[in-house]
Formats: C-alpha cells, structure tokens, sequence
C-alpha cells in the first residue's frame, strides 16, 4: 500500500494530511472552510484514496493560509510516490451539470500550472474562489508534478466540484501501477 502522512505546522496553520494512493475513496476531512472540505471529499471519492485531513489555522484572518498549506501538505504527500513503474500522465473530463472540468496532469517531476479558470463570484461560504488556482499552484509546486486544467460553466459550486473530481480521476489515473512502464522518461530519471 501506498500510504503517506505529512505533518506541517507553522504560525499560521497545523496540518495533519494522510493519504492512501490504493484506497477506496474513504475520506474524513476538517478544515473548518465546510465548501473545501466537500470539494476535497470529492476528489477522493472519485480518485479512490482514502484522505484524511484535519487543519487549524488563522481563518480569524481569511481562508488563504488554510487553502494554500493544504495544498502544500498534499503536494509533499504526493511527491512520496514512487515515480517508477507508474502511468505517469493522466487525465479528465468531468462534467457537472451546466459546467464541465477538464485536467491533465504529469508526474515527471516538473512543477507548473496552467489553470484557466474564472470565477464568477468571490466566495462560497468561507471559501474564496480566488484561492482555487493558488491550491493547485501548491499542490503542483511542492509534489513535483505539472497540473493543467480548464473549467467552464456558470454556477461556481458546480465548476470548483468538477475541477477537484476531474483531478481525483486525473491524479488516479497517473497514479497507477504498470509493470512494464520502468522510469517513464526518455532521461531514465524522474
């Protein structure tokens, strides 16, 4: 099994993160921010990890530090996977209603994001949507991986849901074992 823990804490936020790359999409998530807890259940229902998540932090000042440290949580987390003999490269298409997500994503080592996403207003609940883009700039900067994503619809709930299903069923994809893959990389590095 492929089961990582990182524990981060800083003056701004205390992150226990715990993540089953093999799971079932078992999850118990509390960030105090109830719409990003409900997106980040869906990215692991629909990637099939078991995601368990329990973070404090400044929300007396705004959303961004507890957004932006989970990203960061979870890309150490991912970066722990061991890039030999995995697909590499996955994507999606999620729809969700009127909205529909696309994502690609590689685990070649390469940390970059291209998001195209606009939102429609500036938050669900506690959650700000500026922060959408920012989490995936985390999560991508700190697991080494290459994130790319569009989004397109109308009611935000819907969009922001269909961009964390479609990168669970991207990042499951990328994810799993094969064999005869070795090192996916022309440098026989990753």
């Amino acid at each position: 099994m492929r089961i990582f823990e990182i524990k981060r804490k800083t003056k701004e936020t205390d992150i226990t993160l715990t993540i089953n790359i093999d799971g079932t999409g078992e999850y118990e998530i509390s960030t105090k921010i109830p719409f990003f807890d409900h997106v980040l259940s869906s990215f692991a229902k629909h990637g099939s990890f078991d995601l368990y998540i329990y973070a404090e932090g400044d929300l007396e000042v705004d959303d961004h530090h507890v957004v932006e440290d989970v990203g960061i949580t979870l890309g150490l987390a991912l970066k722990e996977i061991e890039r030999k003999n995995i697909k590499r490269f996955g994507w999606a298409i999620i729809p969700m209603d009127e909205a529909r997500a696309m994502v690609s994503i590689d685990l070649g080592g390469r940390p970059y994001v291209v998001g195209e996403y606009t939102p429609n207003r500036s938050n669900i609940g506690n959650f700000s949507t500026e922060n959408v883009i920012h989490f995936f700039q985390s999560v991508a900067n700190n697991g080494k991986m290459n994130i790319h994503f569009e989004v397109k619809g109308k009611n935000e709930h819907h969009k922001i849901e269909a961009l964390f299903k479609a990168f669970g069923v991207a990042l499951d994809m990328a994810t799993q074992v094969d064999e005869r893959k070795g090192i996916i990389s022309t440098k026989g590095v990753v």
